[in-house]
């Protein structure tokens, strides 16, 4: 489906009572981000926002996509895998051989639909460009400061295009854009990213680099510059196959090199000086649930600021999960998995990304084995994939094939993974690139990955017969805490219900190799035989909360650098997921802080939350992690 406009996606959400309009004051300095994240973290009272009142002309929408509900609307769709049905019809009318005539005169239509998806540039002023400022001035738009640390202003749901100078073929990515003053703001684009190859090439030229920036339109539009593409296919061509219609594209006034969505709701025109000196950006809560600390990016300089007449501003938030950015997230789990399926890793049947794994830090993969080995294989090819190459834990199983479990029945899958697992034979290290916000890397952009191979092992891989796990009636959480103090608290619970041997502990360290000892000592006591798996968090981390111990051990964990071996067999797994420094782990990074809102800010929106006839007041949810914190900054000090 094809929204001729962001309004008119709202109207479809209000309709569908997805929406709530709040119509009393309220600043997009902090205050927007504060209710938004208490809605979007309440299952039952998650909507999408129009703050109508924002202090500007403009009002703002936020959390729009934020639920899996509201991401097949802005989709188009009934379901997400109403997608993968259509990608594959359409893979396979495309891939099967055409021996005769017919077969060829047959696949015209299929063609011809395909080329009416193709992008089109039109020779006239497009909606966007209603209004143009007389000057430039981003303070008159109702930009977010989402979280207290974070360094200013942030444009969060930017469209950003950019073209290679060599051969024009066009970029649209999502990078969030600080502002500096009212036409100038910093471009976040990574090393690994396509703008960031188009800039280098700029540089080489010693040119001035156009860029142009979209805000709103089709929803269709904005998660089409999220979407992992490979570098020659345009995000518009995607963005016409999912809504069915092809994008209309216009010139923009200041730098007609570079085209944009007819029926965007602004557009912010501009260009990067590649030979000028970048500017300190950040910090920033990012996706991760941790700030991105500041770091070196170019200077975007704004020449024009064009919008429709009745212009909405999209917005988002991102911090601790979940947050919107989880089911854009979801939609590209399913929307990418027919390209990985019938391009690269045929095997896969099934993919999932977990919310608390943050995109790349957990990857869960079905496959349909046959052969032994088959399992590293298709580690090897995903870690090749894409932005797979950022994965930094693969689970893979053939349970689904096998007993019919749903890949998103986490406890069945864990259970099916480790029935099948000799952790000592079946987990795999490597290193290689990462995400640049991966804070645990020793080096940035540089680090540790490990595969779980949970799959059904043949007669060539066993190195010994898998035992089954019974859990320890005598366990002890208690004993095992009077024994070693440093343990804040144990989870053995799903061991003992679920059958899973799995431990998670969190530990107050304090010395080097404090958590390599505390390992060693655990794995020589009865009650842990038969544990194939222990994972280490922070003492501050209530281990009872299974989703907050795998988001934190997750983002804390380099796999390679961080896992050791102990027990018997030395087939006792521990992983350290706590944060590292450099007095206990020679760790030289900053180490960032996680995402909370302010006391000052809540006590705000408390004050406000009646006013907003939204319902009855929900209690912050940062409120429940600031023991988490270390200081009061955006990265912690070695303070252990």
């Amino acid at each position: 489906m094809a929204y001729k406009s962001l309004q008119e996606f709202i109207d479809v959400l209000d309709k569908a009572g997805e929406l709530l309009r709040i119509k009393t004051f309220v600043d997009p300095v902090l205050e927007i981000a504060e209710i938004t994240d208490r809605i979007s973290k309440t299952a039952n009272r998650n909507k999408a926002l129009l703050f109508e009142n924002t202090g500007t002309q403009f009002p703002l929408l936020i959390n729009s996509m934020g639920s899996e509900k509201r991401m097949c609307m802005a989709l188009g769709v009934n379901e997400l895998d109403d997608i993968i049905r259509d990608m594959e019809s359409l893979f396979k009318k495309l891939a099967t051989p055409k021996t005769g005539l017919i077969d060829k005169l047959a696949l015209l239509p299929e063609l011809n639909k395909f080329a009416s998806w193709m992008p089109r540039v039109v020779k006239r002023k497009g909606e966007c460009q209603e209004v143009v400022m007389d000057k430039p001035n981003l303070d008159l738009l109702p930009i977010l400061k989402c979280w207290p640390q974070d360094g200013g202003r942030f444009i969060t749901l930017p469209a950003i295009h950019t073209k290679d100078p060599i051969s024009g073929s066009r970029n649209i990515g999502m990078y969030r854009m600080q502002v500096f003053a009212p036409d100038l703001t910093a471009l976040h684009w990574h090393k690994h990213k396509v703008s960031a190859g188009h800039f280098n090439e700029y540089k080489k030229l010693g040119k001035r680099m156009p860029v142009a920036v979209a805000l709103g339109g089709d929803p269709i539009y904005t998660y089409a510059a999220t979407a992992p593409l490979p570098s020659n296919v345009d995000e518009y061509m995607l963005a016409g196959f999912l809504r069915k219609k092809r994008v209309e594209l216009v010139r923009c006034l200041t730098q007609p090199d570079i085209e944009v969505p007819a029926d965007a709701d602004f557009i912010i025109e501009g260009y990067v000086d590649t030979e000028e000196e970048l500017i300190w950006e950040g910090p920033f809560g990012d996706h991760t649930g941790y700030y991105s600390l500041p770091d070196w990016y170019p200077r975007f300089h704004v020449t024009a600021i064009t919008h429709k007449k009745n212009a909405i501003y999209p917005a988002t938030i991102v911090g601790i999960p979940p947050q919107e950015d989880a089911w854009i997230g979801k939609a590209t789990e399913r929307i990418f998995l027919t390209p990985i399926k019938m391009t690269m890793v045929p095997e896969i049947t099934d993919m999932n990304m977990p919310i608390e794994g943050v995109f790349h830090n957990l990857v869960i993969s079905t496959i349909h084995k046959e052969y032994a080995g088959q399992g590293q294989k298709v580690m090897n090819a995903m870690w090749g994939a894409g932005q797979m190459m950022f994965n930094k834990i693969l689970v893979l199983s053939d349970g689904v094939n096998d007993s019919k479990i749903k890949i998103d029945d986490y406890a069945a899958l864990a259970k099916y993974v480790f029935d099948n697992l000799n952790p000592a034979n079946d987990v795999y290290f490597s290193n290689g690139p990462m995400d640049v916000l991966d804070h645990s890397c020793s080096k940035m952009g540089f680090g540790g990955k490990m595969c779980i191979d949970g799959t059904k092992k043949l007669e060539e891989e066993l190195v010994m017969p898998l035992s089954k796990f019974i859990p320890n009636e005598l366990f002890s959480a208690s004993k095992i805490i009077a024994l070693y103090p440093e343990i804040t608290s144990l989870n053995y619970d799903i061991a003992k219900n679920l059958g899973i041997p799995v431990l998670f502990i969190a530990v107050n360290k304090s010395r080097p190799n404090h958590v390599l000892e505390l390992h060693d000592k655990l794995c020589e006591l009865p009650e842990i035989v038969g544990l194939k798996m222990i994972l280490y968090v922070e003492h501050t981390v209530n281990t009872e909360d299974i989703a907050d111990v795998l988001w934190r051990f997750c983002n804390n964990l380099d796999p390679k650098r961080d896992h050791f071996y102990s027990g018997k067999e030395k087939n006792i797994l521990g992983l350290d997921g706590t944060r590292k420094t450099k007095t206990f782990d020679n760790f030289d990074r900053p180490w960032p802080n996680i995402i909370v809102a302010d006391k000052e800010t809540i006590k705000i929106v408390d004050d406000k939350w009646n006013s907003l006839n939204i319902g009855e007041k929900i209690i912050s949810p940062s409120l429940r992690y600031f023991t988490q914190l270390y200081g009061g900054g955006a990265s912690v000090l070695d303070n252990n």
